[in-house]
């Protein structure tokens, strides 16, 4: 038996899954994803990372926030799905920079270029004479009902688009649950990877696409182009029963 077989024979999975489990019942999420979660299918992406862990393929965030976007985001209040492409690759002071929330900074407290470029354009959109909260955890919005995820829920460390296929059936079992279940929510879809989810949408909820906020970023650009898309997200929503956003 190898020495890497070993270690991940000693460690209870189904502990692990349950403990995640458990995590979500205070946000409303633990009934909706129970039937993934506690699933075999679950146990297979988990076992997976633990092998990959053990072979120094170190991924983040770690487990411990795999689920922080559903545990701070209340199902019942849940208005919006924001869907992006991979969790932060990078440390930080020996911190995962990827808190489990897509696209925030709550673990280092520092604003990356993508989370730049999207804080710049809620100021433009939302708030031209200037925005005071730049926190870079977006618990906050989070706590409103915004969904924010990103197409695999893992990555390697330094490497991009390492997990997508590995995450693919759960992101699945998400959207398709949602869409079906919680007509009328506002979804979108940042970049190719997350717009690749889009055919698979029913026809009773409202979707937005951008490029991906890194896009700007990697071109070295001044502004991320995004289509005024809180401004779009924020009309919608007032004519959804007159809900809001503060961004």
């Amino acid at each position: 038996m190898s020495e890497t077989k070993s270690k991940i024979e000693k460690v209870n999975i189904a502990e692990i899954q349950e403990g995640l489990y458990e995590k979500l019942k205070p946000s409303g999420w633990a009934a909706h994803l129970k039937g993934f979660i506690l699933s075999a299918e679950f146990t297979k992406i988990l076992m997976k990372l633990l092998e990959d862990s053990q072979n120094s393929k170190n991924f983040t965030p770690k487990v411990k926030q795999l689920f922080r976007a559903f545990e701070e985001c209340p199902y019942n209040d849940l208005k919006v799905i924001i869907l992006g492409q991979d969790p932060y690759t990078i440390l930080e002071d020996d911190l995962n920079v990827a808190d489990g929330i897509a696209f925030s900074c709550g673990n280092t407290g520092t604003i990356q270029p993508d989370l730049k470029f999207m804080l710049n354009e809620v100021q433009d959109q939302m708030y031209p004479d200037g925005m005071t909260n730049w926190d870079p955890d977006l618990k906050r919005w989070a706590n409103q009902g915004v969904l924010l995820l990103n197409s695999a829920l893992t990555t390697t460390l330094g490497k991009t688009g390492t997990h997508y296929l590995l995450w693919e059936p759960f992101i699945v079992y998400v959207l398709d649950y949602l869409s079906w279940n919680n007509p009328g929510l506002i979804y979108a879809f940042l970049g190719k990877k997350a717009q690749e989810f889009m055919p698979g949408m029913t026809e009773n909820n409202w979707k937005f696409t951008a490029p991906h906020p890194v896009v700007g970023a990697y071109a070295k650009d001044d502004k991320w182009e995004s289509d005024d898309l809180f401004k779009k997200i924020s009309e919608q929503l007032h004519k959804n029963n007159n809900l809001k956003i503060t961004w």
